[in-house]
């Protein structure tokens, strides 16, 4: 019997419960879990949360550029309305909780120096401090925002010469060069969780046409998607069960690019078998997947884990208590920026 083709376009028709399954392996991630623990190699895989939210970005940011490519504007004028699209979905978020974050901190410094008082600012502004220090508490967020920067003109130009999507193979030299290379490790190396994560971005990108397209794929890849996955998964699992904190970090998330792509396209594959209260719920949680991100941790994650719960406990009192505050926050915001919209 002749197996099913693989239809692309459930990617784009699945991109709100990916992104919900994304948040929730993130969160999986993000709780503490001894290194002795059985389970410690397959929790760190919740890092791959992060590379289906690029790859489904840059997927996202495709669809909305070629929507322009049909417009009459001038050039700088999509470009203007892309851009402006893209801060009003993540800023004003951003800012409402690095305000909560960074201002009770500063609060608590004894000195309140200028040079203080312009790293607050900064930091609210576009975390400064993960540039220049490798702050990690926000680190997804900046990152995407310079990612958005890059993407137009990439997107143009391999609209117009395909051939210059090869340019994702340059990010992945860029990673070993970034690591080995002294003088180029020594100015920008402090950044290599963003470097590493460039590569899967501008993947979405260059497959979103296939995607957007409804292209199909041999049903027998299957049993190369099932392949990639396994060796990949496998080769990750073992190198953070047994070889944590002993190699570069960067040559793991290579590995993710494939465990990524292949995580999609199975998660595809068992949403069209999935009830729909349960795709229902993962495309909530996908929904306010940017909400979730700045809340869980340090809002939530922190207070609970001084109760030393256990991991399961933990993180289901997470999920309790982030997914509520991530809906009010989006609706909050959503209803300030649209009232913003009409004045």
């Amino acid at each position: 019997m002749k197996t099913k083709d693989i239809s692309l376009a459930d990617i784009s028709r699945f991109r709100a419960e990916l992104m919900g399954v994304a948040m929730i392996i993130v969160v999986l991630f993000h709780v503490s879990l001894p290194r002795s623990d059985a389970f410690f190699g397959l929790r760190r895989m919740g890092n791959l949360g992060v590379d289906i939210f690029l790859f489904l970005s840059g997927m996202g940011l495709w669809f909305s550029w070629m929507k322009t490519t049909v417009s009459d504007a001038p050039l700088w004028k999509k470009w203007k309305d892309f851009y402006w699209r893209r801060l009003v979905r993540i800023y004003p978020a951003w800012l409402v909780v690095a305000s909560l974050y960074y201002i009770p901190r500063f609060m608590g410094h004894e000195q309140h120096t200028t040079a203080a008082w312009i790293d607050l600012f900064l930091d609210i502004a576009i975390n400064w401090n993960f540039w220049t220090r490798d702050e990690l508490t926000f680190w997804y967020i900046p990152a995407t925002m310079m990612l958005y920067v890059f993407a137009p003109p990439y997107m143009q130009l391999v609209h117009k010469h395909p051939v210059y999507r090869w340019l994702a193979a340059g990010m992945l030299m860029w990673c070993v060069v970034v690591q080995y290379v002294t003088p180029i490790h020594n100015a920008v190396g402090h950044i290599e969780i963003f470097w590493s994560r460039v590569p899967i971005f501008f993947l979405g990108i260059n497959m979103a046409e296939s995607i957007r397209r409804k292209d199909t794929v041999d049903g027998t890849a299957i049993w190369l998607t099932l392949f990639l996955f396994i060796l990949s998964l496998a080769s990750c699992v073992w190198l953070e069960q047994y070889r944590h904190g002993k190699f570069p970090l960067f040559l793991e998330r290579m590995l993710y690019i494939p465990l990524a792509v292949t995580t999609i396209l199975l998660l595809c594959k068992a949403f069209c078998h999935t009830p729909q209260w349960a795709r229902r719920c993962a495309a909530f949680v996908g929904t306010i997947s940017l909400e979730m991100y700045l809340i869980h941790v340090e809002f939530v994650l922190r207070p609970v884990e001084q109760h030393h719960l256990g991991y399961w406990p933990t993180f289901l009192i997470i999920m309790a208590v982030a997914v509520p505050l991530s809906w009010l926050l989006h609706k909050a915001v959503a209803r300030v920026t649209k009232m913003l919209s009409l004045t």
